[in-house]
């Protein structure tokens, strides 16, 4: 019961901190507010994953909010990165609020926004509602799109417009999908008010149409798959990633597209265990996943622009993502790890970029050389994180990779083998040539002086730690709690 009401405090409480700067009376205290109604989200989220902890679920009455392994360990990941973007705020913000550039009604707007992309990502995973559940993603496309221009430009207005058009029309393939796979659910008899929860569907699925299942997925897949930023529908996300200030980038980046590819889990096991045909989503999502890393590779060697070549290091990783999806068993297992793992090191890699951009007042990284002299903490941070994306070893996305590959070679999948390393090869060169030009290159403009205090010190420390210490070692907890997802995903016991 006391479970049940963390459940809704998950969604109350962000609601009321948004309420609260909406209220605040200068720009300082709407970053207060900020941190502080995210560390208590946070603390309220910690309650409900350790009442889940150990393959258990927590839900409402009419169990209509749910939290289960899957969706215990992406709130996790989803807390983390909401925790580490609110502390970095007030140092991103600190110039612009001196200088009167961040007016009070913008950072009040900015406040409430906050928290409504938290509220719609929450209810996103704890929405046993397979309707609920696209109204969140919905919802964060609607929130979101807005913190893209809160530096209003015409680079940002038009960045906004194209994540807004291209995304709704994914979200409406992912509304068909999701009206299919209430149709293939019309043979169970359920009652009106159950015909959509995911449980109920979960242990029907051998009564589940196979036809509607299958082509639900297929819409499914697009629709999520859009707004993931999966390969050929991408094209909104270096647009929005760019423009967007580098906290919300982050915020994009590290959590909201996961949030897209969580929907596509939910419904792995319906498809699989209703189809018949073992790995036929599996077969899609390997197909999706090898399109996206071979893409953003041939992006990245090209890229200009730091934080344009940032977003496509996240098409690269949603790619290997799914692609672990796809291979199943130890894939998943690894496709999990890997979720955590990119979204820390690239909210530290948005960090960087975005306190360097204001140092040197672009984006260019042909501008931008020079940078671990010019910036010890940020320009350590950014060449930090540049080497983790690519898959230096003894990091945690290495470490992912590695097993991602291991899964390959167990299941005799050497032709995904192969071309996963072919991207991933193309993707080492091309990015580490870019890390070492803005490390150590000439500086072509001189920058403004690094202001980094006790904070952007320890975001930096604790970050690259944290993923030192996870390409080392997995501790048992999240060893325990990424087994208990995957079995989801699965559809294992």
């Amino acid at each position: 019961m006391i479970a049940a009401v963390f459940l809704w405090t998950l969604i109350l409480l962000p609601l009321l901190s948004g309420a609260v700067c909406l209220a605040c009376r200068s720009a300082r205290a709407v970053m207060i507010a900020i941190r502080v109604g995210v560390l208590t989200t946070a603390a309220a989220a910690g309650a409900c994953v350790w009442a889940a902890h150990g393959g258990g679920s927590i839900s409402t009455a009419w169990n209509w909010l749910y939290l289960d392994a899957l969706s215990a360990y992406h709130l996790s990941v989803m807390m983390v990165v909401f925790t580490l973007s609110s502390l970095y705020l007030p140092g991103y913000f600190r110039e612009e609020i001196r200088d009167n550039v961040l007016r009070l009604g913008a950072a009040r707007r900015f406040g409430s926004l906050w928290f409504g992309a938290l509220t719609a990502m929450t209810l996103v995973l704890i929405s046993n509602n397979i309707g609920i559940m696209w109204v969140g993603i919905e919802a964060t496309t609607l929130v979101t799109a807005f913190l893209i221009c809160i530096h209003r430009t015409p680079e940002s207005v038009e960045a906004m417009w194209k994540y807004l058009i291209i995304c709704s029309v994914g979200v409406a393939f992912a509304f068909m999908g999701t009206l299919l796979a209430g149709a293939a659910a019309n043979g169970l008899h359920l009652p009106p008010s159950q015909s959509l929860l995911w449980t109920c569907l979960r242990q029907n699925t051998s009564h589940l149409d196979p036809v509607l299942i299958k082509v639900a997925f297929v819409f499914l897949l697009v629709g999520y798959g859009t707004k993931a930023g999966l390969a050929p529908m991408h094209s909104w996300l270096p647009d929005a990633h760019s423009q967007a200030p580098a906290p919300v980038s982050a915020l994009f980046s590290g959590f909201m597209l996961n949030a897209a590819l969580y929907c596509i889990m939910r419904y792995m096991p319906l498809v699989e265990g209703s189809s018949g045909h073992a790995g036929w989503s599996l077969r899609l999502l390997l197909f999706f996943g090898l399109t996206s890393i071979l893409v953003a590779a041939t992006f990245i060697i090209f890229q200009h622009d730091l934080k344009r070549l940032l977003a496509y290091h996240s098409v690269e990783h949603l790619g290997i993502i799914a692609v672990g999806l796809g291979l199943g068993g130890l894939g998943t297992f690894a496709a999990l790890l890997h979720t955590l793992n990119h979204s820390i090191c690239k909210s530290l890699s948005f960090f960087a970029a975005g306190r360097l951009g204001q140092m040197y007042g672009t984006h260019d990284m042909s501008k931008m050389a020079g940078a671990l002299r010019a910036a010890p903490v940020w320009g350590k941070g950014l060449f930090g994180s540049l080497l983790v994306l690519i898959g230096v070893a003894p990091f945690a996305i290495f470490m992912s990779e590695f097993i991602i590959l291991r899964a390959a070679a167990k299941s005799g999948s050497y032709w995904t083998m192969g071309l996963f390393l072919v991207g991933a090869g193309v993707v080492f060169v091309g990015a580490l040539q870019h890390a070492i030009n803005i490390a150590w290159g000439e500086p072509v403009v001189t920058p403004k002086q690094e202001q980094a205090d006790i904070v952007d010190k320890a975001l930096v420390v604790a970050s690259l730690g944290a993923l030192l210490v996870l390409g080392l070692w997995i501790p048992d907890l999240l060893s325990q709690m990424l087994s208990d997802a995957a079995h989801i995903v699965e559809g294992t016991p």
